[in-house]
């Protein structure tokens, strides 16, 4: 079985949003001084491969060890919209096969940046239409390849509507080895406690023929 490695790679030169701390790895233990390494990890809860939870922008929204784990793993569809300029509409994807209880994962010339880039602010976003029409689709989770999935001129308009709609959110996915097409997707969030979000690791599996047959007969 294939295991496509789809997460955005840690390190301290990870792209973050501007005005967000850097990643640090603090080692608190060496080999040759203690016989054992440790680190403390410093990292914003956004960085990277992360699940979004809907108390990220809503004062008494689910917080991410609320969120069913139902729509973090199962079969999702990657869907190609490299071919698309500046943002993703409602008129590129009304014509794609996006249904009821999908994981729609978003593959965007973002997928070909580097992990290590500096934040392009140019980088394709997800507008509001499209946002309101995977909402009108009752889609259990979106998957986008860029570590947030609008820039700060859009107000997370596109962020809004699906957390409100308790769609979950994963960004920072990295989509350049994964062919359009069906997949059983994983990307389940840390278990932290009370807050808007968690880092992940997400992968793609690739099914065989009698999950894409039960998947395209659902």
């Amino acid at each position: 079985m294939k295991i496509i490695d789809i997460s955005w790679p840690l390190e301290a030169s990870t792209t973050i949003i501007p005005g967000e701390e850097s990643i640090l790895f603090e080692q608190t233990k060496t080999f040759v001084k203690d016989a054992v390494r440790e680190h403390i990890i410093h990292l914003n809860a956004h960085s990277g491969t992360h699940i979004d939870a809907p108390s990220y922008l809503f004062r008494d929204g689910k917080t991410v060890d609320q969120i069913e784990l139902s729509t973090c793993a199962g079969p999702a569809h990657v869907i190609d919209l490299t071919d698309v300029d500046v943002c993703i509409k409602k008129e590129h994807l009304e014509h794609k096969d996006v249904r009821q209880d999908d994981i729609i994962l978003l593959k965007t010339k973002n997928s070909n940046l580097n992990s290590t880039d500096p934040y392009n602010p140019s980088f394709v976003y997800l507008d509001s239409s499209a946002a309101e029409f995977l909402v009108e689709q009752k889609v259990k989770a979106v998957g986008y390849d860029y570590i947030t999935m609008e820039p700060e001129k859009e107000s997370d308009r596109a962020h809004r509507i699906l957390l409100h709609n308790e769609i979950t959110v994963v960004e920072g996915l990295r989509l350049f080895d994964a062919a359009p097409g069906v997949y059983f997707f994983f990307c389940l969030p840390i278990n932290v406690i009370g807050i808007e979000a968690a880092p992940a690791r997400a992968v793609l599996l690739d099914v065989s023929e009698d999950i894409a047959k039960e998947y395209g007969n659902k």
